[in-house]
């Protein structure tokens, strides 16, 4: 089966991206969105961060941070993401915003408080369609190393999606084996378009 994906996590642009940058490469039809106010990336300290608007073209949020401190951005490893983010696409997409155009077969969350609001989100719009959405969670460190890792198990359990024949007949026993086999447990749901 050939499914449309969407990967959403909070605000700043690592986790959703990483997988995003995987999926694509492996020729998935994936989008990948936000759900905070802003997207805040880290700054000189935790109450300075660098904040800007859902739509900021990543190339400008580079631009910016590398003017303000190029040695800090490339230790803490901002300027590469949003290099590798500038190869996905041109800016982050605000989920409540951009969600709407379309629908998507399965959506990925790697915090449960964005699979809260996805689940919500999805639970209190109209179900014209009737077609049902995979909403699933794999908790994600927020830090470039278990974002990687992270990614790595998105595309392992999407490619074992992408082998289901009947993905509602099968997922409670797809879930089981991928938490069994990668030591991770998973949350999930299913609502509908």
């Amino acid at each position: 089966m050939k499914f449309r994906y969407a990967m959403v996590c909070s605000s700043n642009q690592n986790r959703s991206m990483e997988a995003h940058f995987l999926l694509k490469r492996e020729g998935f039809e994936v989008s990948s969105y936000g759900t905070g106010t802003h997207v805040k990336l880290p700054g000189p300290s935790l109450r300075e961060p660098n904040v800007y608007e859902f739509g900021t073209p990543y190339k400008h949020m580079y631009e910016d941070l590398r003017r303000k401190d190029p040695e800090l951005y490339k230790r803490n490893g901002i300027l590469p993401m949003l290099k590798r983010n500038l190869a996905v696409k041109t800016a982050p997409q605000r989920w409540q915003e951009n969600a709407t155009d379309g629908y998507f077969d399965v959506v990925l969350t790697f915090e449960e408080k964005v699979f809260d609001m996805v689940v919500e989100d999805l639970h209190n719009r109209d179900h014209v369609l009737l077609k049902p959405v995979l909403i699933i969670n794999l908790e994600v460190k927020d830090n470039h190393e278990e974002a990687a890792v992270g990614g790595r198990l998105t595309l392992a359990l999407c490619q074992e999606l992408e082998a289901t024949e009947n993905w509602e007949d099968s997922i409670d026993d797809l879930i089981i084996a991928f938490e069994r086999q990668h030591r991770r447990k998973l949350l999930y749901s299913i609502s509908f378009y």
